[in-house]
């Protein structure tokens, strides 16, 4: 069995030679690991650090910044894994607990596995109330759509039966952070078996490089309601 390791990246040459340490050091027992980083046009010095890991691992270069739907969709479709998992290039998502988050598609009782941060006691950075409050809003709303029970649908953490992501890949539209409420709507439409574990979370400050904004929240509202009402599987 092969986890492939999907990690779109976009301006992050403070972390990017930690997180992929970090990926490369993860126990997932005896399954084997597959690398795939997505540079999304990064312009801070990036791609030259990446360009040190060609032979490694496998690095895509996306020709200019298509937003992080963009970047992993791409990723999806490169990837040979059994299972696909989602890892920010930040350090807000730790990948030594990769094993929990597989374990449940390993065993072969669910399809597709959320990490969640409201979920269990593992540590979690406190940070922005409203930033959290929006998380749980748009989580809420995407259930009542979906009539899934998710506690963290806005999770990066998403592992998935690779035959299944693939042939999701080639029709998410999202670009952008829309991606998260998209693939959660698709695969509710297909009645698998996803199940949630707990995970930690060192959410990061804006001062430290953290991306989205209530702009991404409003437009995930938006992409709630049209890839759950108006969009096939």
């Amino acid at each position: 069995m092969k986890l492939s390791v999907v990690i779109p990246v976009y301006n992050e040459k403070n972390t990017i030679r930690e997180i992929i340490s970090r990926v490369n050091a993860s126990d997932i027992g005896g399954v084997q690991k597959e690398i795939v980083i997505v540079d999304d046009g990064s312009t801070d010095g990036t791609r030259d650090i990446l360009k040190g890991y060609e032979s490694q691992h496998m690095v895509i270069y996306q020709p200019e910044n298509r937003g992080k739907g963009m970047a992993l969709r791409t990723g999806f479709q490169a990837t040979t894994g059994d299972i696909v998992l989602v890892q920010d290039a930040d350090l807000e998502y730790n990948p030594a607990e990769y094993f929990c988050l597989i374990k449940p598609i390993v065993d072969d009782y669910a399809d597709v596995v959320y990490g969640s941060r409201f979920l269990g006691s593992e540590p979690r950075h406190v940070l922005y109330y409203w930033h959290s409050l929006g998380n749980r809003l748009l989580t809420a709303l995407s259930n009542m759509f979906t009539n899934l029970c998710l506690t963290d649908m806005e999770t990066c953490y998403k592992a998935f039966k690779g035959k299944i992501i693939r042939e999701i890949a080639p029709h998410l539209k999202s670009n952008r952070f829309g991606f998260e409420p998209e693939i959660t709507a698709r695969l509710a439409k297909r009645h698998l078996r996803i199940y949630e574990v707990g995970i930690s979370y060192k959410g990061r400050t804006y001062k430290e490089g953290k991306k989205i904004n209530w702009k991404d929240g409003v437009k995930a509202i938006f992409s709630i309601i049209y890839f759950n009402l108006f969009c096939r599987i």
